[in-house]
């Protein structure tokens, strides 16, 4: 049975969930997302941390860095070579990139889904192991300066309805050209160089 759902606190019934409408996503995932690492590695040493060697290192330095973990914007994978942590200016950025990405579902009729983050900060002790079981693996990473996370193109997580009520699912192609948008209106306003990774199924993004 399918059921329409529609937006909190909108008196027009015209507007209904999951009946799309303006999605375009971007010409091509390569040419919108070019940049490469030097891009991403110069602007990870302007505003990041120095790389650390552990994870208990992460967790001493509170000042500098926030704690990330699942919220009303984003939810964070189970981070294997990883920890959940970042600069304060790229944690503010996730959050506005989660925001974003749930207010244009809304704009174009589809129930609201979050996004997932599959990476962040990387201790050295992090690098040396990814490096060790996958050969592509860059050991001058900008994740190794809290500035930078990966959030998958494949996966996302959808928003229960607060009633209980089922909801439609999105397509996945649906939603990743709609994140596909708002990271590139995020890129051409300089607040982040982005990188489409394709063998990883993840938007490779470092705050400006």
């Amino acid at each position: 049975m399918m059921l329409a759902v529609f937006v909190s606190g909108c008196h027009d019934t015209s507007m209904k969930m999951n009946d799309p409408h303006n999605v375009r996503g971007v010409i091509s995932y390569q040419r919108a997302f070019p940049d490469l690492n030097e891009a991403h590695l110069e602007a990870a040493k302007a505003i990041g941390i120095e790389p650390i060697a552990t994870h208990e290192d992460a967790a001493r330095l509170k000042k500098k860095l926030k704690k990330i973990g699942d919220s009303k914007w984003y939810d964070v994978d189970q981070l294997t070579h990883s920890v959940p942590y970042l600069v304060p200016k790229a944690a503010k950025l996730l959050d506005v990139i989660g925001k974003n990405f749930q207010d244009s579902l809304t704009s174009k009729g589809l129930n609201p889904y979050k996004i997932i983050v599959t990476s962040a900060l990387r201790t050295e002790a992090d690098v040396e192991k990814l490096t060790k079981r996958n050969r592509n693996a860059i050991k001058d990473s900008p994740h190794s300066f809290g500035t930078t996370v990966d959030i998958s193109w494949k996966r996302f997580n959808r928003v229960p309805d607060r009633h209980g009520r089922p909801m439609q699912e999105v397509n996945a192609d649906t939603l990743k050209m709609v994140l596909s948008e708002v990271l590139r209106d995020l890129r051409e306003g300089e607040q982040c160089y982005v990188k489409y990774e394709r063998k990883q199924a993840c938007f490779h993004l470092t705050a400006r």
